[in-house]
């Protein structure tokens, strides 16, 4: 975790992501995001993470149960504050190939 505004690892001991990463699951959508490492997760899962030292955590959703046009959001919970001629959105992602999977949207 850096002091980045809106900066997260999900490297959480009590899966608390969501309060500590200043994100919420949208009540409005079809189903949630989940919070996995890659033992649990398997092939299904990236091989490494981005996080420096041990980092193993990421956000996932399992879309294989999930009917066409299903959505799953989360939403920043915190303002960011204004910047001055530079505003960056950077993160990391991995798609697990399948018959089910969707298109992500920033």
């Amino acid at each position: 975790y850096t002091s980045i505004p809106g900066s997260c690892n999900f490297e959480t001991q009590d899966q608390e992501w969501t309060t500590i990463c200043g994100l919420t699951q949208d009540p409005s959508d079809d189903f949630d995001w989940n919070i996995s490492n890659s033992a649990v997760m398997g092939q299904t899962g990236p091989d490494t993470d981005h996080t420096p030292g041990k980092g193993q955590h990421f956000l996932y959703v399992n879309s294989s149960a999930q009917k066409e046009g299903n959505r799953a959001r989360i939403i920043t919970t915190e303002l960011f504050p204004a910047s001055l001629g530079v505003c960056r959105v950077r993160f990391w992602f991995w798609m697990f190939a399948s018959r089910q999977t969707g298109v992500l949207k920033v």
